[in-house]
């Protein structure tokens, strides 16, 4: 945590607009071979930290919003940041929908082939 006020309705406002999959969606996603094929262990644990990561906004997505915490908006305020250096990465030229570039950020919540 930082010792920055955070402005929770700009950061809600942005993760809301970097999200782009519904919780039973990124759900489902995480489940998959693909989902666990990308990404970097945490601390010597089996699951990378965008698979952590995609399973904590499933958590905050399905609160309300009163019931969200410092925490919940400091991560948040991750996802974004996330999403957004690697959407201007611009992805792979071809098999953007099969790349690793489109797991991970599906991880963080995001599918940049979505309209």
């Amino acid at each position: 945590m930082t010792d920055q006020k955070i402005d929770r309705d700009k950061v809600a406002k942005e993760f809301g607009e970097a999200v782009n999959m519904t919780p039973a969606a990124i759900e489902k996603w995480l489940e998959t071979k693909d989902s666990k094929s990308v990404g970097w262990p945490k601390d010597g644990s089996q699951e990378s930290v965008g698979h952590h990561s995609g399973r904590r906004i499933v958590q905050i997505k399905r609160k309300k919003k009163t019931d969200l915490t410092e925490d919940d908006y400091v991560h948040m305020r991750k996802v974004v940041g996330y999403v957004h250096r690697h959407l201007a990465q611009g992805g792979p030229d071809e098999d953007r929908e099969h790349s690793a570039w489109r797991y991970s950020l599906m991880n963080w919540g995001h599918d940049p082939l979505k309209k």
